[in-house]
């Protein structure tokens, strides 16, 4: 497309395929149920054994204690969608490391969508820029592998719009869905909605920060253009977009679970340990 520019990745597909297939093994390693939505069947309870019962299913157990025959029953869990929701704008790509934090994100959506997916849990991608980027849930691995491929290529012009997808997303998604949000939080209204849409589905934030913000507190005043406008302006180093004290008292009070991912630090057993303590995650697969 016309005005798209390749990344600065040294990745080529199959390398990115590789990189991700790694992460999405190390988010399930060890673990006999995924964090990511369980399938198959789950036990529900025990009952009296009735005449054309499989004798596979009785409750050894139960039968011992009970001096009477039981059987196990089972009940299939409802596989929630997960939608991953990819900021594609021009904050993200600006970086002061080799890999920026739009690079870091897709890779991050790659093993996470994996390890869904190994789960029979279907994935859906949304772009929170100014594409108009919507892939809805699918359990198809190539399918969504080649969009996230695609999505390698980005534009430097693109507006953050992580509260209105959001918002839009909400009115449209009838069942309870699982939303994990892949940005840097430079829009003001994306707080809001999380919110909102956290009442009714399970939402989580990956937050990508660049070593360089943190940088800028307390360095007085500066020029500065923005990256998604090119609106130049002068700011104090003590300035942020928003300011991250703020984002995480907000997040927690609206019971969101967020994790920071710092582009120039190690990221995947923290990324690991984040999603292994989540409840929830084991909650939706009921």
């Amino acid at each position: 497309m016309e005005g798209f520019l390749d990344q600065v990745d040294p990745l080529n597909s199959r390398q990115f395929y590789i990189a991700v297939k790694r992460l999405a093994d190390s988010l399930s390693y060890g673990t006999d149920r995924s964090p990511f939505l369980g399938a198959g069947v789950e036990y529900f309870q025990s009952r009296p054994y009735e005449i054309g019962d499989s004798i596979k299913s009785i409750d050894w157990r139960v039968t011992a204690r009970t001096r009477k025959l039981f059987v196990k029953e089972y009940e299939t869990p409802k596989r929630m969608p997960c939608y991953l929701l990819i900021d594609t704008s021009a904050s993200m790509t600006i970086s002061s490391q080799a890999k920026s934090k739009y690079g870091l994100a897709l890779q991050v959506a790659g093993g996470i969508a994996l390890a869904c997916l190994d789960r029979i849990s279907p994935v859906g991608i949304l772009g929170v820029g100014e594409r108009d980027l919507r892939i809805s849930p699918s359990l198809s691995r190539d399918q969504i592998m080649q969009w996230l491929i695609r999505l390698r290529k980005f534009r430097y012009d693109e507006r953050t719009t992580v509260g209105r997808r959001i918002s839009e997303l909400d009115s449209s998604v009838s069942h309870r869905a699982l939303v994990i949000v892949f940005s840097d939080l430079h829009d003001p209204t994306a707080l809001p909605a999380l919110k909102q849409f956290n009442q009714f589905h399970d939402c989580v934030v990956l937050q990508f920060r660049d070593p360089a913000e943190s940088e800028l507190r307390g360095s007085g005043f500066l020029r500065a253009r923005e990256a998604e406008t090119g609106n130049r302006f002068v700011t104090h180093g003590r300035r942020q977009w928003l300011d991250q004290e703020t984002i995480e008292q907000e997040l927690k009070r609206g019971g969101i679970d967020h994790l920071v991912i710092e582009t120039d630090q190690p990221f995947v057993h923290k990324l690991r340990q984040f999603f292994a303590s989540r409840d929830v995650f084991s909650r939706g697969s009921r």
